[in-house]
């Protein structure tokens, strides 16, 4: 070999050793300090003592969202505008409309004209509350219930929108409400999990809404706080039963194993996910003998089922889940998180609108009813409403009346609230002629959420997790309690 050449060979091969030698120290230096930057790092399980929840006495102790997935009317239920029908098949005015982002489903219509509320409106109860006709079981209680007509958000499009109602963000990835509330608050009760969540659709299954598993996750939380999901077929929670042959003494003795094995596993890794599924596999034995007991409705009075109406003997459906609802408050879950699928009304206002108001109605009104009878209104918060409003104009054309639709509208929506330390029999909030723009005492999403802890004795400033270098809270940098919304 050329010496040149092999001289050149031995200093390439002293470079690689070199590096090598050093490269591999770094390798093992970096895999020390990660064990135990990771074991610094492990996220608690609960706050720490500087977070010891709640930071001051609470009005309520638990929470219903009743979610209304796919926005409800504000227009046709909530919200009577005479000008609208003054105005039927205008044009909504430039200087009402100015700088509105609208969905590719109506920015391209040569016309967007006014289409007035397709139901008659009343006034109800002591207060006086204008609630339309197609919801008079929810009339019949406006007296307990507190409506805030000047709800609005950023977000134009379902998924974004609900998880920034849900989460704080329009993206994916942050802790829900619900999981937020398990790590600071709890359980009541140790045999359920802090939050669950129930799912139902309408029969016809006229909304496309999906159900996002981000809408109850725990994003960075540990994930044992994630929202568990009850089922309306077949087992209420997936894999709870033991398998064929195996007895409750078997289970217990795998499931002690399991743990020393994770146990093992996590003082190693210092990996918080391990902890997190020692506890769920526990919650998951305890949850075996609850479960099937809060899914037994044969106690409960015929007088009771009736206020919840004939579909609450139909599982998966609405009325079924507002029942199911009361029993979890009652048997200390913290937050119970309704979805139910359908206001998506795009071309079917005419038809669906009727059957959205009929199957969900008399459940939303019974269960606060019974909440009350029972004493425990003044404790649980219940939340009822959407992720925006629909568009005072119309989605189609005037003439063809079997498929008006009304399209998405952030700028204001109507929600109400129930118990829990709320002002009841009151309206907050007022839009403007045209249902269109808030113009008094408006709320924003991240109002309601600060709100909301507020209500449960949490200071959303101070409700911090720290991910990635950063101290993230529900509410982000924003939020204002609404002090007219308390009792």
């Amino acid at each position: 070999m050329d010496p040149t050449m092999q001289a050149r060979v031995e200093i390439t091969r002293r470079q690689l050793l070199g590096r090598t030698f050093f490269g591999l120290g770094t390798a093992a230096l970096a895999t020390l300090l990660d064990r135990e930057l990771r074991a610094a790092a492990r996220p608690p399980a609960r706050p720490d003592d500087g977070l010891r929840l709640p930071h001051f006495a609470p009005r309520a102790r638990n929470v219903i969202y009743l979610f209304q997935n796919g926005a409800p009317s504000h227009v046709d239920l909530f919200d009577p505008k005479p000008e609208l029908a003054r105005r039927r098949g205008e044009e909504i005015p430039e200087s009402v409309t100015t700088g509105q982002r609208l969905t590719t489903m109506t920015s391209g219509q040569a016309s967007r004209p006014i289409l007035p509320a397709i139901t008659q409106f009343r006034r109800h109860g002591d207060c006086g509350a204008w609630v339309a006709d197609f919801l008079p079981h929810t009339a019949s209680i406006a007296d307990r219930l507190c409506f805030v007509r000047s709800m609005h958000t950023e977000a134009i499009n379902h998924a974004p929108a609900i998880t920034f109602l849900l989460t704080g963000s329009e993206l994916p990835g942050r802790p829900s409400l619900g999981a937020w509330l398990s790590w600071g608050l709890g359980s009541a009760n140790e045999e359920l999990p802090a939050f669950v969540v129930m799912t139902s659709r309408d029969r016809e299954a006229s909304c496309g809404q999906i159900f996002y598993e981000n809408y109850w996750g725990s994003g960075f939380l540990p994930s044992e706080h994630q929202g568990v999901k009850l089922r309306g077929s077949g087992d209420p929670v997936l894999y709870l039963s033991d398998p064929d042959g195996m007895g409750r003494d078997v289970r217990r003795g795998m499931l002690d194993d399991l743990a020393r094995l994770n146990g093992l596993h996590a003082r190693e890794t210092g990996d918080p996910e391990t902890l997190a599924r020692i506890a769920q596999y526990e919650l998951a034995f305890r949850m075996q003998t609850s479960v099937p007991e809060l899914a037994e409705l044969s106690g409960e009075p015929e007088s009771v089922l009736a206020m919840y109406g004939p579909d609450v003997h139909r599982p998966g459906s609405y009325a079924r889940n507002c029942l199911m609802a009361r029993r979890l408050v009652e048997r200390g879950v913290r937050f119970v998180q309704l979805m139910h699928a359908g206001w998506d009304q795009h071309q079917n206002l005419n038809t669906q609108l009727r059957i959205q108001c009929r199957d969900t109605d008399q459940p939303s009104a019974a269960l606060v009813e019974d909440l009350a009878r029972r004493g425990l209104l003044e404790e649980t918060l219940v939340i009822w409403g959407g992720e925006f409003g629909r568009t005072p104009f119309l989605q189609g054309k005037l003439e063809e009346t079997r498929s008006w639709g009304r399209d998405h509208h952030p700028r204001c929506f109507t929600i109400w609230l129930a118990g829990g330390g709320t002002r009841a029999g009151t309206t907050l909030g007022a839009t403007d002629d045209f249902a269109y723009n808030v113009v008094a005492d408006p709320v924003h999403v991240h109002d309601l959420q600060a709100t909301v802890l507020h209500l449960l004795g949490i200071d959303h400033a101070r409700l911090t997790f720290r991910f990635q270098g950063r101290d993230h809270r529900l509410t982000d940098v924003h939020g204002t309690v609404v002090d007219r919304l308390l009792a």
